[in-house]
């Protein structure tokens, strides 16, 4: 166990998310499930009968550094690897490793987004722990892919390699394609197939595999990072990450490795997982009145109201009535009233507010 590692990543802004999640404020620090901890603390919970809790960091902006302090206060500064820069999942994850290549070369590491919903938790640690055995004993890249539900346009996908099996574990196998968000056409067509799971973000796999990826896949950023091998855990440290960051490509993990190396492997399971990336995955996530409605926070009157998803403040009272299939959010000084069915375009209303308000209202 000593040799386990976990990496949370915790710097996203969660647009898809707003009003609620705000700038200063994303939802991976906010309580959205109403459990009385955050969907960080959480997700740091699940992962402590995994790792030791000294072996377990955090990726995250530089304007989160004293939020992750408050909320988890068992961490010391050296498991916080703050960002002076969004350069996405590749960057945080070279700069992760190269933080625990200083302290442990023979670490075995799971990589997770610190937003996601799991509801086996038996299961799920289960899964993490078998996919941490594997990867000890080879040299493979492990993502979890989740059995679909529905047709899903907001996953990526994983397809297994003809749905035959190559391993000793009778859950693990050979990555064929990874296929970004597909549309409503292409994912039916993905449900219905049985060969296509939903790419969950969930990574597992040895250091010395994980390194030699970037080494093959990603050399400049390896280069980048590999220049401070002497400089991580000490003081010059955030000096040398800040000027890294600035000569470092955006790049995604699954884009910049994933998709191209030949040892990537898949874990299928079911552990009861939603990425609460959206509003819609809120509402099927959360319980809900007869009329499946997903009422959060707030005094609301509902009248004839159907399948919609409404958050409010706690001091607020609201009446809604004929409405149907809605997503209904007021936070601040923000209201928004948008269809389900467009969710994904908020990220898009964002950008608009952005080009002419400036950042008041992100």
């Amino acid at each position: 166990m000593e040799n386990n590692y976990c990496v949370i990543m915790a710097g996203g802004v969660g647009s898809r998310f707003w009003p609620l999640s705000r700038m200063n404020k994303p939802k991976q620090f906010l309580d959205i499930l109403g459990t009385g901890r955050t969907l960080l603390q959480m997700t740091f919970d699940r992962f402590q009968s995994i790792c030791p809790v000294e072996n377990i960091y955090i990726v995250t902006s530089t304007i989160y550094k004293e939020i992750i302090f408050e909320q988890l206060p068992e961490l010391t500064e050296e498991q916080i690897l703050l960002e002076p820069a969004r350069r996405n999942t590749a960057p945080c994850i070279a700069y992760a490793n190269y933080k625990i290549f200083k302290k442990n070369p023979n670490a075995n590491i799971v990589t997770a987004p610190s937003d996601h919903l799991i509801l086996k938790e038996n299961v799920f640690k289960k899964v993490i722990k078998e996919g941490l055995e594997f990867t000890s004993k080879k040299d493979a890249l492990l993502t979890l892919g989740i059995k679909p539900s529905r047709p899903e346009t907001g996953y990526g996908y994983i397809q297994v390699n003809g749905n035959k099996n190559i391993t000793e574990n009778k859950n693990i196998y050979k990555v064929k394609t990874f296929t970004e968000k597909p549309d409503k056409k292409l994912a039916k067509v993905f449900h219905e197939s049985g060969e296509f799971f939903w790419n969950s973000g969930i990574f597992i796999w040895s250091l010395k595999s994980i390194m030699k990826a970037f080494e093959t896949n990603l050399p400049e950023i390896d280069a980048l990072f590999s220049e401070g091998i002497s400089i991580y855990n000490t003081e010059k440290e955030s000096e040398f990450i800040s000027h890294t960051y600035y000569e470092c490509k955006n790049i995604s993990i699954d884009y910049g490795i994933m998709e191209k190396a030949d040892n990537v492997y898949v874990y299928c399971s079911d552990f009861g997982w939603a990425d609460l990336g959206t509003w819609g995955s809120l509402h099927e996530n959360s319980s809900k009145d007869d009329n499946k409605n997903a009422i959060l926070g707030g005094n609301v009157f509902s009248y004839e109201l159907e399948n919609c998803i409404v958050n409010m403040p706690k001091d607020k009272l609201v009446v809604l009535q004929g409405l149907k299939d809605l997503i209904i959010v007021e936070s601040g000084n923000i209201l928004l009233v948008c269809k389900k069915e467009d969710e994904q375009e908020i990220k898009q209303y964002v950008n608009d507010v952005k080009l002419k308000l400036g950042e008041k209202y992100l």
